[in-house]
């Protein structure tokens, strides 16, 4: 039995070389042309950058095969892989660098600060796949108890979290994901999840392990993408999470049709809500459904087999035999957990455990006591091991000495037809201390007092919302998990009468620039209206000799973004902004107009008031305007059919906003003077 994924790698291109083991579009690498890749990349991070043993290496977690490639050879080097969050910004990703202190970091973003040792992962890759015959030395097997991984649970704002991963914790995570969906050396794993994220990390680790064929897909933003893999290589599994789910419900047509043709699925990242694991078996008859808990900290630990138990569907599911599981107080002794009023914390112990948070001592000896990982998530276990989650500690709602599960309000309510999603929050009560507040996203005009009649049916008196608020869009991240800070400040928000809807000013005063988006696509009406306030802007005299270009598809947004950052590191300049927005609008002008560029920015502000109205998160990006004359830009322009005499003067990233987006700056006040 291989003890590492590179090991295993390598059996496998022993004994089916040909097979097929990354498929990205039109690419295919099969398993002796990924065991040649990867030992290229070995060597050279190893001649070149002097990349050895123990080594922190930070990688852009693309969802292409030369981030695989270079992760393995990596990890053939036993130095450490810390994937990034493409969509991350240079001040968060020059955060992680200087807590991590690397040996080199592989992405192509331009950094506006010297003395950051970066290397291009689409350069060095084309190295990696050249003609030259690049040696390392051979494989030998690295320590059990050595750091493979360090996977950080947050980036984004204050202190990053790594959970550190060793090679033993890697094969046993690995092995229980093999064990707890079933899977199979034949299967064709369909993986659109971020790579750099736990679920999505594992499910690769596991095919490529396992010897079987991993496709690779950017998101799941284009169903036709996802059908065009799905046909051209035979996929036999899926993994997704909850909320990625329920939208390819709603918006692929021919569901059952498409996505029958999987014998299995797993679903983590969060807990299917009740509605939906009674649909999926019946959608999905021939499938296999597994709702799975993990966290970066243990990988997937619980299972739930939806087709076999629907006397469990309330149930997180069941732990795997090898992991042992067990309900502490704040203290961290056993309870004896088997209802709502008795639950406890949920503590786990096994090989798969993290060896602890990177530079965290303290973090490290409050989360792990004897081989046990402490979490935060509150549970109950019954007489069959299943174990039931009422959410994280701090989320349970006290009502007049009442515990309450926001999870069971958020279940029950996306029961009714109308709701498409909901979260559930605990507010401030003077008489009970809390009561529920329940914001849903709905599809059609529905009656709150049928929803409350609904709930009624369904809860006990004292869990049913004390108010029920409809929101255009649930905050969650991008995992999708439910962000319920993000649904506090809605609350917040709602609560003060004093911010009045749809006023201009406020709009004005509020709007800042977004960065991070969610997958979520941004409907093409929205965008027809954006542009139409683009159109309604000044021109100078009149001439409206501007063009506006609505960019929806994401091959070719991030043609956009590649195309521009090569050219930009090339004349020394910035290009950034371009992460993962639903749409762009550029807007051009004819530049024999000298108003051109004073017509394009009233129009941008237009645009860029007309998304903070609606919802949207918005960011101007002047990258294009610094390179207009470059042979690639102009060849691009022409590609998307702007003017050939035109420059693109604005930018316009679009889409919803991501958590964790910074919050507005500080404006300056001295900058303004009075002649009266």
């Amino acid at each position: 039995m291989p003890q590492t994924l590179v090991e295993a790698v390598l059996e496998n291109a022993r004994s089916t070389p040909d097979k097929a083991a990354v498929c990205f579009k039109k690419t295919t690498l099969t398993y002796d042309e990924l065991t040649r890749q990867m030992k290229a990349a070995a060597g050279l991070l190893s001649c070149r950058y002097g990349v050895t043993e123990g080594d922190r290496i930070m990688l852009t977690g693309l969802s292409k095969p030369e981030y695989i490639v270079c992760f393995l050879g990596i990890q053939y080097l036993h130095a450490v892989t810390v994937p990034l969050d493409k969509v991350w910004l240079e001040d968060t990703v020059l955060r992680m660098y200087d807590f991590i202190e690397p040996k080199l970091v592989l992405t192509d973003m331009v950094f506006h600060r010297e003395n950051v040792r970066s290397v291009s992962l689409r350069e060095l890759y084309a190295e990696i796949v050249g003609p030259a015959d690049i040696t390392t030395h051979d494989y030998t097997l690295p320590n059990p108890d050595q750091i493979a991984e360090m996977l950080f649970t947050t980036g984004t704002t204050g202190t990053p979290k790594g959970a550190m991963l060793t090679y033993g914790n890697i094969l046993s995570i690995t092995q229980n994901n093999i064990a707890g969906v079933g899977f199979q050396a034949e299967d064709v794993v369909l993986n659109a999840l971020p790579l750099c994220h736990s679920l999505g990390l594992r499910e690769a680790r596991m095919t490529l392990y396992a010897g079987a064929t991993l496709v690779l897909q950017n998101g799941f933003t284009f169903p036709r993408e996802l059908r065009a893999n799905v046909e051209q290589f035979g996929c036999t599994g899926f993994v997704c999470v909850p909320a990625t789910m329920e939208r390819l419900i709603r918006t692929v047509k021919e569901f059952s049709e498409l996505f029958g043709h999987f014998r299995y699925m797993e679903i983590g990242a969060g807990s299917l809500s009740y509605d939906l694991k009674k649909r999926l078996p019946q959608l999905l008859p021939g499938t296999e459904i597994y709702n799975v808990w993990g966290s970066s900290e243990t990988g997937g630990v619980i299972f739930l087999h939806v087709n076999r138990r629907p006397d469990k569907l309330t149930a997180l599911g069941k732990p795997l035999p090898v992991a042992e599981v067990k309900a502490v107080d704040a203290d961290g002794a056993a309870v004896h957990a088997v209802d709502m009023d008795t639950a406890g914390r949920l503590a786990i112990r096994g090989a798969m455990t993290m060896a602890g948070y990177f530079r965290m001592d303290e973090v490290n000896a409050e989360t792990l006591k004897d081989g046990w990982l402490m979490t935060n998530d509150l549970v109950y276990m019954d007489d069959e091991g299943y174990v039931y989650m009422l959410g994280r500690a701090d989320d349970i709602i006290n009502t007049g000495g009442e515990k309450v599960s926001p999870l069971e309000i958020e279940n029950v309510a996306t029961e009714f037809p109308a709701v498409r999603d909901a979260a559930c929050i605990g507010v401030a009560d003077e008489i009970l201390g809390q009561v529920p507040a329940l914001f849903v996203m709905v599809d059609e005009p529905f009656s709150e007092e049928e929803l409350a009649h609904f709930l009624a049916e369904r809860l006990e008196p004292f869990k049913l919302p004390g108010k029920i608020l409809r929101t255009a869009e649930i905050p969650r991240n991008r995992m999708k998990k439910l962000d319920r800070k993000a649904v506090r400040r809605l609350w917040e928000e709602a609560s003060n009468p004093a911010v009045p809807e749809n006023d201009l000013i406020e709009v004005i005063l509020s709007r800042h620039s977004i960065r991070t988006f969610t997958e979520q696509e941004v409907p093409r009406e929205l965008l027809e209206k954006l542009v139409q306030t683009g159109i309604q802007a000044p021109s100078g005299h009149n001439l409206q000799t501007w063009h506006f270009t609505v960019v929806r598809r994401k091959d070719v947004i991030e043609k956009i973004r590649e195309t521009g950052a090569a050219v930009a590191k090339r004349q020394g300049t910035g290009f950034y902004g371009f992460q993962n927005p639903a749409a762009l609008i550029l807007i051009s002008n004819d530049r024999r107009n000298d108003c051109g560029i004073q017509d394009a920015s009233c129009a941008a502000e237009n645009i860029l008031l007309a998304a903070q109205a609606m919802g949207l998160g918005a960011c101007w990006l002047n990258g294009l305007m610094r390179i207009a004359d470059q042979p690639e830009i102009r060849e691009l322009q022409a590609e998307l059919e702007i003017p050939e005499n035109h420059t693109v003067w604005a930018t316009i990233a679009l889409g919803y906003p991501a958590a964790g987006n910074a919050s507005a700056p500080a404006r300056r006040t001295n900058v303004v003077s009075w002649v009266e």
